[in-house]
């Protein structure tokens, strides 16, 4: 009988290798395989684990992740789980008429589910001079036209009334080289995905 067809998944994990928590990525690759996951590896220091799992439920997968890392780590480490197309898809998507103009940076902030269509509005609806959002599915879009250390835009009493699910995120270009690294020449998308 054969095995059945492993997919191939993203974890971008919140809050890893930042003050205290220092995590070698060797670590983290032998984490991931210890939960039986195969072709296991890591992107850049800052939590992104690339992996293959028969597993097809990304919910279980969070869950079975989440609670390898706070058993093996002592803290807990929110987990968002992609398939390798969603990422790619992501990485390619277009989603602001000036993201290649000089000084703008896009981050991708990925949630566990979607958002629920109010907040969805509202937090697409913020936009200052320096910053504009998009949701689309289970992320959201932040377009910054200065240094992002520099906006304001987390502090609006608009951005803090919404509450906005536990999320992490992911500068756009990083997103870019990982998908040119571990995602791109795999077989084409899955329209349905």
């Amino acid at each position: 009988m054969a095995d059945p067809p492993k997919e191939r998944y993203v974890a971008f994990l919140r809050g890893i290798n930042l003050g205290n928590r220092r995590l070698q990525m060797s670590r983290l690759k032998a984490l991931f395989e210890d939960l039986g996951f195969s072709a296991v590896e890591t992107f850049i220091a800052s939590g992104n684990a690339v992996f293959s799992s028969e597993e097809s439920d990304a919910g279980q997968l969070e869950s079975r992740i989440a609670g390898q890392l706070e058993a093996a780590l002592g803290y807990r480490v929110d987990t968002f789980v992609r398939t390798a197309a969603e990422v790619a898809r992501i990485g390619r998507a277009g989603i602001f008429q000036e993201e290649d103009r000089l000084g703008v940076t896009i981050h991708v902030g990925f949630l566990r589910q979607k958002l629920p269509a109010e907040i969805a509005r509202k937090l697409g609806a913020i936009s200052t001079n320096d910053d504009e959002f998009r949701v689309i599915g289970r992320e959201y879009y932040w377009l910054c036209r200065i240094r992002t250390s520099d906006s304001k835009v987390w502090a609006l009493p608009e951005i803090k009334t919404l509450k906005l699910h536990t999320s992490t995120m992911r500068n756009l270009t990083s997103i870019r080289k990982l998908v040119a690294r571990h995602i791109d020449g795999l077989p084409e998308d899955n329209p349905d995905v």
